[in-house]
């Protein structure tokens, strides 16, 4: 009598065992098992992190294992269970690995494939493609799109985390870790202690330093220090949490009457102002998009403002990046230009208005905007359009992973009516929304192509912008990823016609642009892919934008390249993996190096630090 042994694996998370009864089917291309009961209650098996083994018999060969069924049901009270992967061992002796990660609710079936990676022209038996096109339709009831703002990228149908599907919820752990880490981020910033602050006029410039006392390291000490000189405040256009704003100045805006008499006495060569742009020593930051915004009103008893300034920026002989005017609005008449050669506390007053400007750009539009709420738009539509044997949906769930549950906590406590945003921030009150839909229109597919962003800011060249780590760092992590898709799609797909024989990833491409991002003209969004280049360079964007450059404007935890859930079991697919993290070795190796000794070190783009995907 033939004998399979099945060995399951229960998840790390918290709860993630089961006490209910759990019942196994093997599916095999020539016969069925019978539904085998592997556990009673109370037996202590699934308990969290155990790895259970059984014998299946069978009256007779059932041919290549081709599906695993699996039920939970229902013992005395509902409890998940979190499956890693399930093994099946032949008669033969041969293993055939099912990998699984899923949480199994309530009575519900989870059937699964092998972990060989498969196209869709791959599926040759009406097994497999019915049980691709079922998985696929299940998911599209479950994940369907909804508009939070109109004029801005979709998000889920959801309006509580505890709403949407389990799978996509933060698992246990991680949910008790966010509330952790944002009560934690309360208490470090003193929010509810200094609430009164937000919602007042401070005083006194001694107030700042009140925000730092329980922000304690290295470099925040560094910048409390130097928060005031001119070359910290040009030093974080390139390399601060915001550094995507600075661009070579061509040619002065018209909005924007700057004089070499006024800044002649800022160059430090001998050379006017028009000589200075002309040699590329200008750099402009405008805030134009602020222009018209609404300043938070929700506390009627105190009057918030909106700057929308223009900020000339000059390259010193000593290439630091210094500022040399700065104007608070966009129509000049009606607002002055302030000077370094100002009263001291104007000058310092105008930086300070200038760094408002910039943080509700970072929290909206550089943050918010364009790494979370893209990244969602990615992934509802992998989860809508890809199954889980496709190569390319095993290839960004760990990007993707968490993103739909942290966006629905922000618009569920944190941006929605009466969140954080109300009551701390300029924008509160619904400017944010105002920001991000005038933001959206400026947003197109190659502004989120690295290479293609910096290029379009004229400052890509190293020589003339010797200290832009953001952008140095960037270049090698966004080439290392494009180097490790190019890798793993390759295993797949041999040429052109391949790509555009996929129906599967036609319409991911075409779901993230007529849906996630609601067909806008202007964000040239691809809604076909024709060649392996092009699905290359599309994929490198969604785990770029989920991965480093969320980290660049954000901060680490989990981190690039660890990929803990096996999705892949193919060899070639590993040996690209172990590929990809030595070379992000060798980047953060260089980082360490270059950093050794500075006051202000870099490391936002270093490898390390970068989370695989945006979960916080």
């Amino acid at each position: 009598m033939p004998n399979y042994t099945v060995t399951i694996a229960t998840g790390n998370q918290w709860f993630a065992g089961t006490d209910d009864y759990v019942y196994i089917t093997l599916v095999g291309s020539e016969k069925c098992s019978e539904r085998t009961l592997l556990d009673k209650p109370l037996y202590n098996d699934f308990e969290r992190g155990a790895v259970d083994s059984y014998d299946v018999r069978v009256g007779e060969d059932l041919g290549d294992i081709v599906l695993v069924k699996i039920e939970k049901k229902k013992y005395w009270m509902q409890d998940d269970w979190y499956c890693r992967y399930v093994t099946v061992k032949t008669p033969d002796g041969d293993y055939v690995e099912f990998p699984c990660f899923r949480w199994l609710v309530d009575d519900k079936e989870v059937v699964l494939r092998d972990g060989r990676a498969f196209l869709p022209q791959d599926d040759k038996t009406s097994l497999v493609k019915q049980h691709r096109q079922k998985e696929l339709d299940t998911r599209r009831k479950t994940i369907r799109w909804k508009e939070w703002q109109p004029g801005i990228p979709m998000s889920i149908d959801s309006n509580k985390h505890r709403d949407l599907p389990r799978d996509i919820q933060f698992d246990s752990e991680k949910g008790v870790d966010f509330i952790l880490n944002y009560s934690k981020a309360i208490e470090n910033l003193c929010v509810n202690r200094f609430m009164h602050m937000f919602q007042s006029s401070w005083s006194d410039f001694g107030d700042f330093e009140k925000i730092f006392v329980r922000i304690k390291n290295t470099i925040s000490e560094y910048v409390m220090q130097h928060w005031k000189e001119d070359f910290m405040f040009g030093y974080q256009f390139l390399n601060g949490c915001n550094p995507v704003l600075i661009r070579k100045c061509t040619k002065l805006p018209d909005t924007f009457p700057v004089t070499h008499e006024m800044v002649s006495v800022s160059l430090e060569r001998e050379m006017t102002l028009e000589q200075e742009m002309e040699a590329g020593n200008l750099y402009i930051v405008d805030f134009e998009i602020l222009e018209g915004i609404s300043a938070n009103c929700t506390d009627p008893q105190t009057v918030q403002y909106l700057a929308a300034p223009i900020c000339l920026l000059y390259k010193g002989v000593q290439n630091k990046i210094l500022p040399i005017a700065i104007q608070l609005g966009q129509n000049p008449d009606k607002n002055p230009i302030f000077l370094p050669t100002d009263g001291q506390y104007d000058w310092l007053l105008a930086k300070i208005w200038v760094r408002s400007a910039d943080f509700q750009y970072h929290q909206n539009v550089t943050h918010l905007l364009r790494t979370h709420l893209i990244t969602e738009v990615f992934a509802i539509a992998m989860f809508r359009q890809l199954p889980a044997v496709h190569p390319v949906f095993k290839l960004l769930i760990p990007h993707i992973r968490f993103t739909i549950a942290i966006n629905t906590k922000a618009r569920e406590q944190l941006i929605c009516e009466h969140g954080i945003f109300d009551k701390a921030n300029a924008t509160g009150g619904g400017g944010h929304v105002q920001l991000i839909q005038k933001a959206t229109k400026d947003l197109t597919f190659r502004s989120l192509c690295f290479p293609d962003a910096i290029k379009s800011r004229g400052v890509d060249s190293e020589e003339d912008l010797p200290t832009y780590f953001y952008r140095d760092d960037g270049y090698k992590v966004w080439d290392a990823t494009k180097s490790f898709v190019s890798d793993v799609v390759s295993i797949y797909y041999n040429s052109d016609e391949r790509v555009r024989e996929d129906e599967e990833i036609q319409a991911f491409v075409k779901d993230a642009c007529s849906f996630g991002m609601q067909d806008f003209d202007h964000c040239e969004f691809p809604k076909s892919l024709k060649s392996l280049d092009e699905l290359i360079e599309y994929l490198t964007v969604v785990i770029f934008t989920a991965s480093a450059q969320h980290a660049a404007v954000n901060f680490g935890q989990l981190y690039l390249g660890m990929y803990p859930d096996e999705h892949f079991i193919e060899k070639p697919v590993k040996a690209a993996m172990e590929k990809f993290r030595k070379k992000l070795s060798e980047i953060t190796g260089f980082i360490k190096g270059r950093n050794e000794g500075k006051k202000l070190p870099y490391y936002n783009m270093s490898p390390d630090k970068i989370p695989n995907s945006v979960a916080v």
